[in-house]
């Protein structure tokens, strides 16, 4: 079922009061697009950008550093026996490696989150009202027409991944049903905003190293956790001096290394969780002023957020999980645990406060109609 989305005309306006510029990017084609680049963003952008290079290589030399500082006279204590040299990385085969992942990650990162949250991109035929929408919206924003995929759920949200030249724009099924007309329009104008600002393929590439250090720092903690519980059960006892030494060694050693390894990878987490700081709240307000830019509507927009914000408490918890996992940096709006009552979701642990307060966004939306009128 596809709603019904009547057509109307995009209002041409003036950069807002607050000395805000437009938060439209260049065509994919390597013309200007109709709308103004936002410096602020420009420039978030490229600080994003140097991180998301920058953070890899120090992660991985930190810890060479510990290797050879600790782990290798940890290693000559536990086997009573000097050790020489040291751990070395080469530079530039690291920075193949790192650079290479990127590329891969830009390439293949749009599949990667379509296929994580279930998203299947749809036919024109399936959705053709939502198609035409898209089209429509997506020459007054002068950027090419992305594919569209429609993930099942009820739980309303849309996203977007990719390049303004090769994008796609996702929507829940709970979006369709509950939006039409102004509201969806607004939705969608939002996420061909983050396509036309490039704000989408750059968030799709930062999300690998938060995640990647998470789970580092989680399993270091897990280790520690298990091996408290085994001393606290009283594990590993009995046997000669010979042996009560070798297992005070390897507790020792495995202590030492997953404490080494907790501190540094919660360390580049809170690093990497910057990168989000510094350019996921910021896209949201750019794309939020691109989307009342392309419709000349912003209560149109304001008036979807708060549909989407009202309808999060009623969302059964499987429908939350399917879409939690460490993508939520890109969504229309954020999964609130609160609203579930749950307070395990991955995705706010990975990406904590990735997007502004709703009711922020709309009072931004709310006062920027009141200048156009």
């Amino acid at each position: 079922m596809s709603p019904s989305i009547p057509s109307f005309g995009s209002a041409e306006r003036s950069a807002s009061a607050d000395g805000a510029s437009d938060s439209r990017g260049p065509g994919a084609s390597g013309g200007s697009g109709r709308f103004g680049a936002d410096r602020g963003l420009r420039i978030r952008m490229l600080v994003a950008t140097a991180l998301v290079v920058a953070l890899p290589f120090a992660f991985v030399y930190v810890f060479v550093f510990l290797i050879n500082a600790v782990g290798l006279p940890l290693l000559e204590w536990a086997n009573e026996r000097p050790y020489t040299g040291e751990v070395y990385v080469d530079p530039v085969f690291l920075a193949v490696v790192v650079l290479g992942g990127l590329a891969v990650q830009y390439r293949y990162g749009p599949d990667t989150v379509l296929r994580s949250v279930g998203a299947r991109r749809v036919s024109a035929d399936e959705y053709p009202e939502l198609r035409a929408a898209v089209t429509r919206l997506a020459a007054q924003a002068d950027v090419p027409v992305p594919d569209i995929a429609v993930k099942r759920t009820e739980l309303p949200n849309a996203f977007a991944v990719g390049t303004s030249g090769d994008g796609t724009v996702v929507v829940t099924t709970g979006l369709l049903d509950r939006l039409d007309g102004e509201e969806l329009d607004a939705v969608l104008a939002h996420e061909l905003s983050h396509l036309a600002n490039r704000d989408a393929s750059l968030m799709t590439v930062a999300w690998v190293l938060p995640t990647v250090t998470y789970y580092v720092a989680a399993l270091a903690f897990y280790v520690l956790y298990g091996l408290f519980k085994l001393l606290q059960f009283g594990g590993g006892g009995g046997g000669g001096d010979r042996d009560g030494r070798a297992l005070a060694v390897g507790l020792v050693v495995i202590t030492v290394s997953a404490l080494l390894t907790l501190t540094v990878s919660a360390m580049f987490w809170v690093g990497s969780v910057l990168i989000h700081r510094v350019l996921s709240r910021y896209r949201e307000y750019a794309a939020d002023r691109g989307a009342a830019e392309i419709t000349g509507s912003p209560a149109a927009l304001a008036s979807a957020l708060r549909t989407v914000d009202e309808a999060m408490p009623e969302v059964p918890d499987r429908d939350l999980r399917e879409l939690d996992g460490g993508a939520e940096a890109l969504y229309l709006a954020p999964l609130e645990a609160r609203a579930f009552g749950d307070k395990e979701l991955v995705s706010t642990d990975v990406f904590p406060e990735t997007h502004p307060p709703t009711r922020e966004r709309i009072a931004r939306l709310r006062e920027l109609a009141g200048e156009e009128a």
